[in-house]
């Protein structure tokens, strides 16, 4: 890469679309996508090197991949880490650096309103190999202090949450969890590092899914993980060598160019929802919206000050319970019937049947997912179309 794309000047536009990578020989104006398992040596001796890590370069594309490399890196700019380890999933970047960085005996503090996904893998996975975890609401400061014990070793939140969009104070949290010797992961897949860097605000490590907005059209699944050389880039990076839940080069490739236009993405998604979230508290079918943007909202001067943006998640509660709620995810025709979010396209889903579905129902309730919260992925299409398909449903019920 040429050396002024490292200019500290340079803005995170710039960054999203320069960042990450070396131009080779050919000249060549795009990344190209390198779909090789393998990488030839010039030597033995240059082999033998390259695997005991005295020199620097590619051996296997398990591990080393100049397309994978390059997204890793280009993200790493953007969130101000530095180092990236990209997966193969957002729940494999989890399991990453929790299997890297804890050992038997440890103790997590996770809020209660992780994605579901989070809480069956620290339950019923990583419980089996002596790591424990203990939920707190996300922002009740004096509850995670309550639940640090000794052994406490990572504090895991995502925020704004999924789905009703609850905001951390992640420098708050910062400071409590280095004050206990732990670390602060931050899942920054809703805000992206257009609208927020937690990094910024003290947090040790970001986890992306990269599948939602860094792709933006629903392409491909991957994760990352974001932080410091150490941690990331020596014992991540370590865990994924040897068990291998690695990235491929063209979902690398499709994140790559997806980061190009995700700040603008993010601005579109965020005016969109703002809308949206306006009209949808004022139906009289609905109980409450759910937006970061909107003055009612619990955490909205928070969000002010630690957000460049609210971002494209909406959550609202319809009066009528799952019949109601069921009744207007059936009548839509233009927004997609799907838990994914992040996509140009607007999704809707009811969370307590399908992305918080295998859930207890104390766990639910813990979350504050009933059952007649949707929550919508608001896309990229005319907000009037968005509001009037919404609408066929909401406007029965009101």
């Amino acid at each position: 890469m040429h050396d002024e794309f490292f200019d500290p000047e340079l803005g995170l536009d710039s960054l999203a679309v320069r960042a990450g990578w070396d131009r080779t020989g050919e000249q060549e104006h795009c990344e190209p996508i390198y779909t090789t398992s393998s990488f030839v040596f010039k030597n033995a001796a240059e082999a033998a090197a390259r695997f005991a890590e005295t020199e620097p370069g590619n051996i296997y594309s398990r591990f080393t991949n100049p397309t994978v490399r390059a997204f890793a890196s280009r993200l790493a700019a953007l969130e101000g880490g530095e180092s990236c380890v990209a997966t193969a999933s957002g729940m494999s970047a989890i399991l990453a650096t929790c299997m890297a960085l804890l050992n038997s005996g440890d103790h997590i503090v996770s809020a209660g309103g992780v994605f579901g996904g989070s809480i069956s893998l620290f339950n019923n996975i990583l419980s089996r190999f002596g790591l424990s975890t203990s939920y707190v609401p996300l922002t009740d400061l004096s509850a995670w202090q309550r639940a640090i014990r000794p052994e406490t070793r990572m504090l895991f939140l995502e925020t704004p949450s999924n789905p009703l969009t609850e905001v951390a104070d992640i420098a708050a949290l910062a400071e409590l969890a280095h004050a206990h010797d732990a670390l602060l992961v931050v899942d920054n897949c809703f805000c992206t590092p257009v609208l927020q860097r937690p990094l910024d605000l003290g947090a040790d490590l970001v986890i992306h899914s990269a599948t939602k907005y860094l792709d933006g059209q629903g392409r491909c699944v991957g994760g990352a993980v974001v932080g410091d050389a150490e941690r990331v880039g020596n014992k991540i990076y370590g865990f994924l060598r040897t068990a291998g839940p690695t990235m491929s080069p063209f979902n690398a490739w499709v994140f790559l160019k997806g980061l190009e236009t995700l700040s603008l993405r993010m601005r579109a998604h965020s005016d969109n929802a703002m809308t949206l979230s306006r009209w949808l508290d004022d139906h009289p079918a609905v109980n409450v919206a759910h937006y970061p943007g909107l003055p009612g909202h619990p955490q909205h001067e928070l969000a002010r000050r630690q957000q460049r943006g609210f971002g494209g998640i909406v959550a609202f509660e319809v009066k009528g319970g799952r019949e109601a709620a069921w009744q207007v995810v059936d009548a839509v025709k233009m927004l997609s019937i799907t838990a994914n979010l992040g996509d140009a396209k607007t999704t809707i889903t009811h969370p307590a049947s399908t992305t918080h579905g295998r859930l207890s129902q104390r766990e639910r309730d813990e979350a504050g997912v009933t059952e007649g919260v949707l929550r919508i992925s608001v896309g990229l299409e005319d907000i009037d179309d968005i509001r009037r398909d919404l609408a066929r449903g909401l406007d029965r019920l009101g």
